[in-house]
């Protein structure tokens, strides 16, 4: 068997080729016409294949990735002290690339729960919400009181119940009323009050805050009933009467949430938010295409997947818009790009600040990098629709929502909309649950699979190691979607990991 090459090459055009692992000075590559390395490279890392003069610009996945600083020579190490971030001209082509979906004749099925609305889970918590930072502490003690791990007696007659969870942030006042900042928070809070997984819902307020539970219920329809309640710690008389009143509530309610049982639904059902946090020079080689080759199967199953971190897509949006369906969606995705734009400008930020000291050590370097390798998440599905942050998502196939790429806050915004399953990859080993959703967790890198692998669900790095295809993965990996969404745990839940990644999106200004 022909040996496995100790470097990957994604484009005939590049001018860099990826390291498989360390090089070593002097290493020669006769897969590369007898290159010669010139200084050590690390795994993941690139290495220039030709002379590359400063201010030339320098191409990976067949893409512009950023210009050089200075002269490169072949076989050097290409990265931040050689390469940097630039400016060009990109062609936002509309439908360029949109092909008909080739539905299958038998959608695949899952064990979902439905409910009496027809919607459908595939988690089956009690959630408790607050309006407001205030009454953090007091919704913590409600949820707490049903924790298994500390009183395994309080739900040990209703095993059909994942948990009580309270999702508790630090925002609700000192905003304006009527800006929005609020309105985006309300659309938040009323997206978790009415997602499937949730089998019934605790609001908990102060009972004086900017963000009044009366007006987030009249905002968005939302009406109280046996399984919707909410009440102040102010009206109720104070913090532990709150949370007596909250527990004796779910008390109440269990009998009836544990009252589910799971039957076969189809894939349609299936809305999944798509993330990459701690991302190294794998995850668009290998975790990133493995999973948008998964999403790819999903929406010729009929289901849906969310791609978002906006900052993550900057300078690959192009390759998005030539998949939307119509100019109208492409000019959507645009305007969220240009909106982030300004708003970098007006905070003095540079949308080239993103990629973080982990994506760096783990040999990415510009923005437009990184993005390049974030929207093979997506995989090559038609672009349906784009959406705000935490805006219900009810196009099916493959959409966009507008979020920062901070992943806890792009992931609370696509459960919001609607997600009820969240796909991570990571090169890095991050550490992540976002409850009510479950989340699988892919590894870019064998590397880290092995030394992490309790956090990991599935290891990519079978393909930067030359066993499998994204195709391969991918496939692998969409079976293990239909199992989490029919039950099966993932690492993060058995962690219990999901409470503390609620972090709604505040982009205002505190008066």
């Amino acid at each position: 068997m022909k040996p496995i090459s100790p470097v990957i090459r994604l484009n005939p055009v590049d001018d860099v080729v990826i390291a498989r692992r360390q090089l070593i000075t002097g290493t020669i590559l006769e897969e590369e016409n007898g290159l010669r390395v010139a200084a050590l490279i690390p795994a993941g890392h690139k290495m220039a294949t030709r002379a590359i003069a400063a201010g030339q610009p320098i191409k990976r996945y067949g893409q512009i990735i950023g210009t050089a600083s200075q002269a490169i020579e072949p076989g050097q190490h290409v990265h931040t002290h050689n390469l940097a971030m630039a400016e060009f001209s990109r062609e936002h082509s509309f439908g360029a690339d949109f092909k008909p979906v080739d539905y299958v004749d038998a959608p695949a099925t899952f064990l979902g729960i439905k409910r009496p609305d027809g919607r459908v889970a595939t988690r089956n918590y009690i959630g408790v919400l607050t309006s407001v930072n205030c009454s953090a502490t007091a919704a913590r003690a409600i949820a707490d009181y049903f924790r298994r791990d500390i009183h395994p007696e309080a739900l040990a007659d209703f095993p059909n119940i994942d948990g009580i969870v309270a999702l508790t942030h630090g925002l609700g006042c000192a905003v304006d009323s009527e800006g929005e900042p609020l309105a985006m928070l309300r659309r938040t809070l009323a997206g978790y009050a009415k997602h499937p997984n949730f089998a019934a819902v605790l609001i908990v307020g102060l009972g004086c805050e900017t963000n009044q539970i009366s007006g987030l219920l009249e905002a968005h329809n939302l009406k109280e009933n046996e399984y919707f309640h909410t009440f102040t710690i102010q009206s109720t008389g104070g913090t532990a009467k709150t949370v007596a009143l909250g527990i004796e509530k779910i008390k109440k309610m269990l009998p009836a949430a544990n009252n589910v049982k799971r039957e076969p639904v189809p894939a349609s059902h299936l809305t999944l938010g798509l993330q990459c946090g701690g991302s190294d020079g794998y995850s668009g080689i290998t975790a990133n295409p493995a999973l948008g080759a998964a999403v790819d199967l999903l929406v010729r199953h009929g289901g849906t997947a969310i791609l978002s971190e906006t900052p993550e897509i900057y300078g690959a949006e192009h390759l998005l818009t030539r998949r939307a369906v119509s100019s109208e969606v492409g000019e959507k995705l645009l305007a969220r790009i240009a909106w982030w734009e300004e708003y970098c400008a007006r905070n003095g930020a540079e949308m080239n600040n993103n990629p973080s000291a982990g994506n760096k050590a783990g040999g990415l370097t510009t923005i437009l990098e990184k993005s390049l390798g974030a929207v093979a998440k997506g995989g090559t599905s038609n672009l349906v629709d784009v959406y705000k942050y935490a805006e219900t998502v009810t196009a099916k196939g493959f959409v966009f929502m507008d979020t920062p790429g901070y992943d806890p806050i792009s992931a609370t915004g696509q459960v919001a909309g609607g997600a009820n399953m969240i796909c991570f990859t990571t090169g890095r080993g991050s550490a992540y649950g976002c409850a009510p959703s479950p989340s699988l967790k892919l590894a870019t890198n064998t590397a880290l699979w092995q030394r992490q692998e309790e956090d990991m669900d599935i290891n990519c790095g079978e393909i930067a190691d030359g066993l499998a295809t994204p195709q391969e993965i991918g496939a692998r990996f969409f079976q293990m979607i239909l199992d989490t969404a029919s039950g099966k745990k993932t690492k993060s839940e058995l962690h219990g990991y999901g409470q503390d990644e609620f972090v709604p999106w505040h982009t205002g200004v505190y008066t």
